[in-house]
């Protein structure tokens, strides 16, 4: 089975062009080397797949061509502990700190270009 198809059966991308083009951008890993979307997968291959700033380390436990419901899906794989651990702790560091750029949206208005122009001089 593709490899494409599978993370789009198992819910990792929402469309299987988007799992496409991480497989053509290095984001996913088989067997810890990059891969091209057309690689056949197989029970028991491992996968890294950073998505964002989501990263899994997973094992494949079953294959399906066809998308289901998630808790089928999940059934597909089977997640190390240490990956599943980085993940919770990564959810809980973004829960309790507000990243800078988080406020920024578009261009500066003309008070942001004032304060900006401020802090220059």
């Amino acid at each position: 089975m593709r490899i494409d198809k599978w993370l789009w059966a198992a819910r990792f991308f929402k469309t299987r062009s988007l799992a496409t083009d991480a497989l053509s951008g290095g984001k996913v890993k088989l067997n810890g080397s990059a891969s091209k979307p057309a690689r056949e997968v197989k029970i028991g291959d491992r996968l890294a797949i950073f998505n964002g700033d989501t990263r899994w380390e997973i094992t494949i436990l079953g294959l399906s061509d066809k998308r289901g419901p998630a808790s089928s899906a999940r059934l597909l794989y089977e997640e190390s502990p240490d990956s599943i651990a980085a993940r919770e702790a990564e959810q809980m560091r973004r829960r309790f700190t507000q990243e800078p750029a988080a406020e920024i949206h578009g261009r500066p208005s003309k008070r942001d270009r004032r304060q900006m122009a401020r802090f220059s001089h």
